[in-house]
């Protein structure tokens, strides 16, 4: 996944309201769009190194959105908008082994009344619905968590993804770590207890769960490798 400009480098003064964040680049402070919901638990501190990008619109009302925070010398991509991107480029590019090289990939597919999935991926011999995740979250060295904040929309993710199980699909839960300086990934039970007991149950019925780390460069984000799960 490349950004659609080149990264301007700015420290981070504050967030606020939760879409708007300033920040410093080099004497001028700037409003930028903060494309994450989430809490960002631990990323928010005053003065961290952050990386933003300049839309092309020019009827944006704001033109900078902020990409990435650095955290103790390691960068953290905070774009939720950018993971299924991510993501669909691994499934491209035959980086993911659960899946073949013969695959038709659709993106955004509703399913029952009220959902849709990030990706159906089928082939002559297998149909499955993949829901994407961006995990940040470390609040331990080398260890990733999600979700950061109580995530109802998770839960009804995962209680859908196993009515799709009934109808033959397979189901996947896929957590793109925005991150690469970390070795394991759980499950953050005392933020949200509901979506732990709800995923840990889903996963003795069928749903199995990927789990990758990203690497940063200079144009973009790309999966890089697994990462060991403990549900």
């Amino acid at each position: 996944m490349n950004f659609e400009n080149k990264l301007i480098s700015g420290v981070l003064i504050k967030r606020y309201k939760r879409f708007f964040v300033d920040i410093k680049i080099r004497n001028k402070i700037i409003t930028a769009h903060c494309p994450n919901t989430g809490s960002m638990q631990g990323l928010l501190k005053r003065g961290n190194k952050v990386w933003l990008t300049k839309s092309n619109n020019p009827n944006r009302k704001l033109k900078y959105t902020l990409q990435i925070i650095e955290v103790d010398g390691s960068k953290v991509g905070i774009n939720t908008h950018v993971t299924n991107k991510i993501f669909l480029n691994a499934l491209q590019k035959n980086k993911i082994k659960e899946f073949d090289r013969n695959i038709e990939i659709k993106k955004e597919v509703k399913f029952g009344s009220n959902v849709r999935f990030d990706f159906l991926v089928t082939n002559k011999t297998k149909k499955a619905f993949i829901e994407v995740k961006n995990v940040t979250l470390s609040r331990k060295p080398k260890i990733v968590e999600f979700p950061d904040a109580v995530t109802s929309r998770g839960s009804k993710h995962i209680v859908e993804l196993l009515k799709a199980s009934k109808k033959n699909y397979e189901i996947y839960l896929a957590f793109i770590i925005q991150r690469d300086d970390c070795k394991k990934f759980t499950i953050a039970n005392d933020i949200d207890p509901e979506y732990s007991n709800l995923l840990t149950k889903a996963v003795k019925k069928k749903l199995k769960i990927l789990c990758y780390d990203c690497k940063f460069t200079s144009k973009g984000i790309k999966l890089n490798k697994k990462i060991k799960v403990k549900i």
